[in-house]
């Protein structure tokens, strides 16, 4: 071995390297990205709860409860409701992860140590809303009243969860996981991979419009996301007896509509890259925000606002709702209306601007 070849390779790797602008931004990219993520937008204490208060007492101790439960920040009781058929409502929704019901007797309640004077019923299709609950129900009811000494006056009822199971709550999202990681790279690929082969060259030839190539790249992998769903679930149902609450068509309707969207992006990431490599390298891009951001791993509610708001630009956040609340709450899909929308304002957006740039020419 000489050191001269060995350093004028080198020299060509790192020439090559300065040359390839895309693979020179992921070195960089990554690993700030996973620093942001990971130190700024991930943080496992949960606070400002989307939470509804249902007092039927209407007593001034009952207000400072509201009040005092309001400044620990764990909850937002933003939400007043009017009925136990309202909490249902809007637990099923998801337009709250949990409210706060103070009973019609809590004053009688305050004096009596054997009954709990309020309940807090918690959304159980996430683990980390169980785990929120849980502090609150430790809270010391009037600490700074001196009207009670008592501690642990209030109850934390959990639905959907009353097991606490952890499979219920992972396996619907590692559908939304799965799919994601299989239809990005699939087709961020595809595209690329015609090109590499000289495939590319004969469509050229063809009369093949921008739209029909594309949705000629799309379309064959849905049936593939499909089987996926169905496999996840028969093993989520055999293993884990992960319940089905809701409709099995909403549910494939929702999944149909998330794995056009996860399509899409994989076309568009197709358009960019010059290469196979290149393509996977800006796939693995996406994975890291989408299974960061989307409340899977971590509390949505826990995040900056900033995070959040990235986040609702990613196509798996909103999946996870849907895919939680119709399995896990029962959920109807008009209860879910906006997490639909959301996905198909996504699949509108990203798949036009891959077709934009979808050239039926050489580079």
């Amino acid at each position: 071995m000489q050191l001269r070849r060995l350093g004028s390779i080198i020299v060509k790797e790192l020439r090559q390297l300065r040359r390839d602008k895309l693979t020179f931004a992921m070195i960089i990219g990554i690993p700030t990205m996973q620093l942001v993520l990971f130190g700024y937008a991930i943080n496992l204490d949960v606070r400002h709860l989307e939470a509804g208060v249902l007092d039927q007492a209407n007593t001034a101790r009952s207000r400072e409860l509201i009040a005092e439960l309001a400044a620990t920040e764990v909850m937002k009781l933003g939400k007043p409701l009017q009925s136990p058929e309202q909490v249902d409502a809007a637990l099923r929704s998801g337009e709250i992860s949990a409210a706060l019901i103070i009973p019609p007797d809590f004053e009688t309640r305050l004096e009596r140590p054997d009954r709990p004077a309020a309940q807090i019923v918690v959304d159980g299709s996430e683990q980390v809303i169980q785990a929120a609950a849980r502090q609150l129900a430790a809270f010391p009811i009037y600490k700074n009243t001196g009207w009670t000494s008592r501690t642990a006056g209030i109850e934390v009822v959990n639905f959907y969860n009353p097991q606490r199971r952890a499979a219920v709550n992972t396996v619907p999202g590692l559908v939304g996981v799965i799919l994601t990681m299989t239809m990005v790279l699939f087709t961020a690929i595809a595209l690329v991979r015609e090109r590499e082969r000289g495939n590319l060259e004969m469509l050229i030839a063809t009369p093949v419009s921008p739209w029909e190539l594309t949705l000629g790249k799309v379309l064959p992998f849905i049936g593939i996301g499909l089987v996926q769903v169905t496999i996840v679930l028969l093993l989520g149902k055999l293993l884990f007896d992960v319940p089905l609450r809701g409709s099995l068509l909403e549910l494939y309707a929702s999944a149909l509509v998330f794995i056009v969207a996860s399509l899409s992006l994989g076309v568009f990431l197709s358009t960019l890259a010059t290469s196979q490599f290149q393509a996977m390298q800006m796939a693995f891009f996406t994975f890291l925000p989408q299974i960061l951001l989307s409340g899977f791993m971590f509390p949505y509610a826990g995040m900056p606002v900033a995070a959040q708001y990235v986040a609702e630009v990613l196509p798996l956040t909103h999946f996870l709702r849907l895919i939680r609340g119709i399995m896990l709450r029962g959920a109807s899909i008009g209860e879910l209306w906006h997490s639909l929308a959301a996905l198909g304002v996504f699949i509108v957006i990203v798949l036009s601007f891959a077709v934009s740039r979808v050239s039926k020419r050489l580079d």
